[in-house]
């Protein structure tokens, strides 16, 4: 079967987790073409050279490791012309070159809107429909309540229709919508390969650089030895490591990691949760879906949700980490057994009914 498969650009997470999906997919003697942006395309395209096509797409701004609505809004606005002109010429080169007879989205639009011109069987696969098609468990915050509102009008607005949605969660929910799958996280080959092990520093990952507070919170806890990546350096402070990003060191320290600390990224809990660390979350502030993921952290009893990174809040964290460590154990999974059956069992679907 001939496919494409559309990534955004914005964030690491979809990249790597469509990595996985797209190797399993080649795998099984599917050809499969990729359409993505940014960073996101940097790295796709290394990975599959020659099957990726670069799109312009959506970017958030930030503003002091937060979301800035109205950057975010000014941003795209400035560049929505170019960039129209820009995919519409993608548009027709994918079209001389490529007939797909099925599209998988990862909450990307190209992909989706190309789907529907050309009347093709649609599958979206992504973390974010959970917002949508599912009944949330968690308790929300007065001042999340608009932001939760927003996410979920944005997220029904991104890619309605499709055929089947299969939605990947480390918590269960409650499905209200039709063709609608749930499945466990989606797990990099290098974290189902790695054993855990307990060490005794706890692992930082900071999305946002522009974080100003890492140093002065984390040295109030001078008995605790603690490893950072994502500030762009690479120096020791204290009893602080900081560390320049590589996959490699990355995944050792974070498999023998004691703990970890992280903003409320899917990719990084699930991974988090799938090698049984406890989670200090504190999520970047007006993103709906990090804090659904933290406060689903929380309410499983598998770390704590908190509104900043705190010297206080990391010693509650520290003092409750049997007890999240007991929660996890409970947690199963077994690879990417549970999509990659659905996903097949879709594919045979939809290839016969379009």
């Amino acid at each position: 079967m001939k496919i494409l498969y559309g990534v955004p650009g914005e964030g690491m997470g979809h990249a790597t987790r469509s990595k996985v999906i797209i190797e399993y997919l080649l795998g099984k003697g599917h050809d499969v073409k990729i359409v993505s942006s940014a960073r996101a395309f940097t790295f796709l395209d290394k990975a599959f050279p020659g099957r990726v096509i670069e799109i312009k797409g959506f970017h958030f701004a930030y503003k002091n490791a937060e979301v800035s609505k109205t950057g975010t809004f000014l941003l795209n606005l400035k560049n929505a012309g170019k960039n129209l002109v820009y995919n519409f010429g993608k548009k027709l080169q994918l079209e001389e070159m490529f007939e797909p007879n099925l599209v998988i989205t990862d909450f990307e639009s190209f992909s989706y809107v190309y789907g529907q011109l050309h009347q093709l069987p649609l599958i979206s696969i992504d973390n974010m429909q959970v917002m949508n098609r599912c009944n949330l468990a968690i308790d929300i915050a007065p001042e999340e309540k608009t932001n939760y509102q927003i996410a979920k009008q944005i997220v029904k607005a991104k890619v309605p229709g499709c055929d089947a949605y299969l939605i990947s969660s480390f918590f269960d929910a409650e499905i209200k919508k039709k063709n609608t799958y749930l499945v466990q996280p989606i797990i990099r080959k290098e974290i189902e390969a790695v054993k855990p092990t307990e060490g005794k520093h706890i692992l930082m990952y900071q999305t946002s650089s522009s974080l100003k507070t890492v140093q002065q919170v984390l040295s109030q806890l001078p008995n605790e030895k603690f490893i950072v990546y994502g500030m762009n350096k690479d120096q020791k402070e204290g009893n602080v490591q900081y560390k320049l990003f590589s996959e490699t060191g990355f995944i050792k320290d974070f498999a023998s990691a004691k703990a970890v600390i992280a903003n409320g990224g899917f990719s990084f809990i699930s991974e988090a949760v799938f090698l049984k660390k406890p989670v200090y979350s504190f999520p970047i502030a007006n993103q709906f879906e990090q804090y659904m993921n933290a406060a689903y952290i929380e309410l499983l009893g598998y770390g704590r949700h908190f509104n900043k990174l705190g010297a206080n809040e990391l010693k509650s964290f520290l003092y409750d980490l049997p007890v999240f460590k007991k929660n996890l154990q409970a947690y199963t999974q077994k690879g990417n057994t549970r999509l990659f059956t659905q996903l097949e069992r879709q594919l045979k679907l939809l290839g016969k009914s379009k």
